[in-house]
């Protein structure tokens, strides 16, 4: 028993050090995202660069696996995706993407003030496929790979539907849980739709 004990003490010894670098490597490379998300990742639309504080770990991961990989970022037409796929590609560790990841999303959420019209009334109708993958309360659902929605920015999300409805996104066969929002885009009839359905998701972001 003595012994397991000892054993247990020194991997909290080693552990211990390693966290404390990697919480220390998170704000020294958030630096790099700071030109274009801003300080507080608040986001900045003429960076195109959207909100990214608070938004869950694992969905920021998988977004930089996905540049890193050029299953995102690599369309002609997606520019603020070409512009992010060599940040992404900047992190030379997945220890250095982790870290950052992990940072990012203790930052407090930044709410947005809106920049669209829309009808948030018709869009609650509109959004209640979309909760069987982003939830009934838009907070993501990482088992199906459903993104959180409730932190992001509306021109962004507009953006991104109009990405997925063009091919923009969705297209890239590396992309599969893009693959899946493509045709979900699809399923709003015309820009009103599209509007109606952000401004809904808009009243989720501020009550939380």
């Amino acid at each position: 028993m003595r012994s397991i004990s000892t054993l247990l003490a020194l991997a909290v010894l080693v552990a211990a050090p390693l966290a404390s670098a990697a919480d220390d490597r998170g704000p020294q490379l958030f630096q790099l995202c700071v030109q274009c998300h801003g300080p507080e990742a608040g986001g900045n639309p003429l960076a195109l660069a959207p909100a990214i504080a608070g938004m869950d770990p694992w969905y920021l991961e998988a977004q930089l696996h996905k540049f890193r990989s050029g299953a995102r970022g690599t369309h002609f037409d997606d520019v603020a995706g070409m512009r992010m796929r060599p940040m992404a590609l900047s992190l030379l560790s997945e220890e250095d993407l982790t870290a950052v990841a992990t940072y990012v999303s203790k930052l407090p959420v930044v709410h947005s003030p809106r920049t669209l019209g829309g009808d948030a009334a018709r869009g609650q109708a509109l959004y209640a496929p979309c909760a069987a993958c982003h939830g009934p309360d838009g907070a993501g659902i990482q088992a199906l790979n459903g993104a959180p929605l409730r932190a992001s920015n509306d021109w962004y999300l507009l953006r991104q539907i109009q990405n997925f409805r063009s091919g923009v996104r969705g297209k890239n066969p590396q992309d599969t849980s893009g693959a899946l929002m493509r045709p979900m885009s699809m399923t709003l009839p015309d820009e009103q739709a599209i509007q109606d359905v952000i401004a809904y998701i808009t009243t989720l972001s501020a009550s939380h």
